[in-house]
Parts: structure tokens; C-alpha cells; sequence
């Protein structure tokens, strides 16, 4: 099956477009404040009516409460909600049930212990992402660290699953090849500047991962 693509961090018309007409698979939008991608409810808004289900659109949460969620998704017309926080399993289960949508769990990886985390997640994700561990002191992702591929060579675990963290145009093809990746997500590995995505590196991006 080939590799599904998001492009996580979209904030503007020009870059949904753009992922869009590269034949990425989910869009995604971050409700976190303190990163450079932010959206607000009202800007996911008026993404989503652009998107008019051309492309699925994927949330991004960090630690955040059931009134936050409920405003984003009903606003993003999410078709799948992200979880990077310190979100535990019974809470990742209580918001897929809450919402009835698909949960994304991210989890930091720094060692092969980390990887064997997945499993607690067994009946409470839909889907496991891996990314790359941040510094103490910085935001959760976007970060482009990548941490070691090799980890998860052979993987095969509870639950669907996707690679983050470090990646781009130049080395996804690679990653995909090391891991197996089913999906690869890719924020700063497409960006110009922090927050800001650039169109020729989306493109790049997705004809890298369709060729990989």
C-alpha cells in the first residue's frame, strides 16, 4: 500500500491548496497556542469550508479539555483528533468516545522502550505516532528532530501507525525504507521559517514519499 502523507501545521489557504493538489492524505491543524502553527477555532473554520472534503483534516491537541476539543472539532470539521500531550490512555479512550472520532496518539521517542509504550495505548488509539523527544523547555514537535529509525525496524504493533519527527524531501524515502512507515507526517520538514509552510517543499515532499 503506498505511504499516506500529512502535512501538519497548515495555517493558510496557499498551503491547503498546495497539499491538496500534491495528493497528501490529512491535513493538520494545531490547536496549541504556543506553537508558531497555531490556528484558532475561527481560522480552522474557514480551512475546513476550503477544504470542502478534498483532503482530511486531522487535529492537533496538547493536554487540552473536553470544551476545547468540542469548539475545534466541530469548527474544523475534524475527521481524526491528534493527541501530544501527556494524554493517558483512559483519557485518550474518553475523548474517542466522547467525539466519536479517530484518536491519534503521539508518543516521544528517545529508545526502544518508548516504542514498546504503543502497547498500553492497545484499545484506546486508533492510530500510534511516533515523534521524535524534544528538549525539556520546548514545544512537543515541530521541532525537526528525528530520532533513530532503526528502532523501529520490523515494527509491528496494536494499532495503525506513523513516523514523525526530523523528516523531509530529502530523507523521507529513506525513513520509509528503514521503517516501513504506513504514514509519514512532516511539519518543519516543509516550512520556510517556523510556521510558515513553503509550496515548492510540499510538493517536493509528496512526490519524495510517492516515489519512495
Amino acid at each position: 500500500m503506498a505511504t499516506r502523507i500529512k502535512i501538519c501545521g497548515i495555517r493558510d489557504a496557499r498551503a491547503l491548496d498546495t497539499a491538496i493538489e500534491a495528493h497528501a492524505d490529512y491535513a493538520g491543524f494545531v490547536f496549541f497556542p504556543p506553537s508558531p502553527r497555531a490556528v484558532t477555532p475561527r481560522e480552522a473554520a474557514e480551512l475546513a469550508a476550503r477544504a470542502d472534503g478534498r483532503i482530511r483534516k486531522v487535529g492537533l491537541f496538547v493536554n487540552a479539555t473536553d470544551e476545547e476539543l468540542a469548539e475545534a472539532v466541530a469548527a474544523g470539521k475534524l475527521d481524526a483528533v491528534q493527541l501530544h500531550g501527556q494524554e493517558t490512555p483512559n483519557r485518550a479512550a474518553a475523548i474517542r468516545s466522547r467525539f466519536g472520532l479517530p484518536v491519534w496518539k503521539a508518543l516521544s521517542i528517545a529508545s526502544a522502550a518508548d516504542i514498546s509504550r504503543a502497547s498500553e495505548y492497545r484499545d484506546a488509539a486508533d492510530l500510534i505516532l511516533f515523534d521524535a523527544k524534544t528538549p525539556k523547555g520546548t514545544l512537543p514537535g515541530g521541532m525537526g528532530v528525528r530520532f533513530d529509525w532503526s528502532l523501529l525496524a520490523g515494527y509491528r504493533g496494536p494499532a495503525e501507525w506513523g513516523l514523525a519527527g526530523g523528516i523531509d524531501a530529502a530523507n523521507v524515502a529513506e525513513a520509509i525504507a528503514s521503517t516501513g512507515a504506513p504514514l509519514v507526517d512532516v511539519s518543519s520538514g516543509v516550512e520556510s521559517e517556523p510556521g510558515v509552510k513553503d509550496a515548492d517543499k510540499i510538493t517536493a515532499f509528496c512526490r519524495a514519499v510517492r516515489a519512495a
